[in-house]
Formats: structure tokens, C-alpha cells, sequence
């Protein structure tokens, strides 16, 4: 198999190369138009991307949306995707978007706790259900943090964890070229890998796009085949607009804020 091949998103999407100027200008017109509800860059650590954003509503809070974005844990930041928060604040729920060091700069093994240190923190400053979600590198790292990186205390407040086309099984990215970056090593697959640690305690559906790679699909099915929780193919989606129903009334996200 040529890995880096079954693991390339973009040269498989129609216009996959211009998603990531689409994606900056609309995060940046939504934080535009709701800056007075807006807190942006709020400390959850000493990092310079230990920050997050929080969005909120016009009225009463009904819980608390985190999401996790992606990237290969090497790309991107929490800026590039606030827009994605439109559809759960237009609903009554605040979100906050963690952001977190990248690779090489920082290990997988550190961006996941970073990211369980962002949810400890928002928990403790919000009240309410919270719903934990993320996106590709997102959500292996919201699956990762409920394998015990959480106190219970947190746990209790999480209703439900979506990991939305998650890489679940990290061994087959040794494989690939951009593990110069990455840097994992077997140690690390097997440590860091939701698919070979005990299922959370915590409701978990795992969320894929139907016309995502054929990789990304297999990562899904696996996860929810070792964690024997339910697994959503959102058919016709692929590895980019599989999130877009995230800023609109769409199935997931209803599902997320049930």
C-alpha cells in the first residue's frame, strides 16, 4: 500500500486545494459579526497556542460545545475554523476551540494532553452539559482524552464525545512521509491509539464521511468496532465538507446537541 497516497485528502476532492482560504475568510467573517459575543484567545497554558476561543449565544446558555480541529496535529490553528460554531450558538450553546502546539514542535503524546488540560479548564468555567467533538487529528484527540487523561470529575459533565472521522489507529502513519514531522514511534502507536485502550465510560459515536479514502473509513469502523459503540456514515461526504453541517441545522449536529 502507498500510505502517503491513502492518507492525502485534498488531491482526491474536487477544489480540495482552495477549502483552506474558504475556510479562513469564513472563520473570519463569522468572528466579525459576532465580536461582542466573542472571547478570544483565552489562556489554558504557559504555550503560545495554548488559548481557545469561546463563542457565545445572545441568550440563556444551554450547554457547552468544545471542538477539537484538525490538521495532521501539524496544520492549521483554532482560527481557521470558528465559523464551524455558528450552528450550535444560533441554538442556544456556547462553543469553545481549543487551540494546541503543533508538530514537531510538540509530540502527539503532548498535544493530547494539552488538549485534555483545554477541556479540564473550560469545563471548570462553564456550567452545563458538554459535548466534546473533533475533526481527522481532532478527533483521535478528543477519543484519546477520555481513555484516562481526564478526572472523573470532568467526565461526569461530558454527555456525549463524537470523534468526526478520527484517526484512530496511529501505526499505519509510520508509513507515511509525514512522519518526519510526526515522528511516531511504536511506542507511541500503541500508547496514543483510542483503538488499543479501553472504551470510556462516556457515550461515543464515531462520525465518517461515506466518500471519504477508504483509510479514514476503515479508522472509523475500527473504532467503533473495538469500542463497540455506534458508528454514523454520512453518505456523499468527504474528508472536508464532512464538518460543514456543523455551522447549519444539519444530522450532526443535532445529534451532538441531543
Amino acid at each position: 500500500m502507498n500510505f502517503d497516497r491513502a492518507y492525502e485528502n485534498s488531491a482526491f476532492i474536487a477544489g480540495g486545494s482552495s477549502y483552506p482560504a474558504m475556510w479562513t475568510a469564513q472563520a473570519e467573517a463569522f468572528r466579525i459579526s459576532h465580536s461582542a459575543l466573542s472571547r478570544i484567545d483565552c489562556p489554558y497554558g504557559d504555550g503560545t497556542r495554548q488559548k481557545y476561543d469561546l463563542f457565545l449565544p445572545e441568550g440563556p446558555i444551554e450547554g457547552t460545545l468544545i471542538f477539537v480541529h484538525g490538521g495532521y496535529w501539524k496544520a492549521f490553528d483554532k482560527s481557521t475554523w470558528s465559523h464551524l460554531a455558528a450552528g450550535a450558538v444560533a441554538r442556544g450553546w456556547q462553543v469553545a476551540m481549543p487551540g494546541y502546539t503543533l508538530c514537531p514542535e510538540a509530540r502527539i503524546t503532548d498535544i493530547a494532553r494539552e488538549i485534555a488540560d483545554a477541556v479540564t479548564t473550560i469545563v471548570a468555567q462553564t456550567k452545563g452539559p458538554v459535548v466534546l467533538t473533533g475533526h481527522s487529528a481532532g478527533g483521535h484527540l478528543v477519543a484519546r482524552i477520555v481513555c484516562g487523561l481526564l478526572d472523573k470529575s470532568v467526565m461526569h459533565r461530558i454527555r456525549r464525545v463524537v470523534p468526526i472521522s478520527p484517526v484512530s489507529d496511529l501505526k499505519p502513519l509510520m508509513q507515511t512521509s509525514m512522519n518526519d514531522i510526526l515522528q511516531i514511534d511504536l511506542t507511541e502507536a500503541n500508547a496514543e491509539s483510542p483503538c488499543y485502550l479501553p472504551a470510556p465510560s462516556v457515550p461515543v459515536t464515531v462520525w465518517v464521511g461515506g466518500a471519504e479514502r477508504p483509510a479514514f473509513i476503515e479508522q472509523a469502523a475500527k473504532l467503533a468496532r473495538v469500542w463497540e459503540c455506534d458508528l454514523e456514515i454520512a453518505e456523499g461526504r468527504n474528508h472536508f465538507d464532512v464538518i460543514e453541517a456543523l455551522d447549519r441545522n444539519g444530522k450532526l449536529l443535532g445529534f451532538l446537541l441531543s
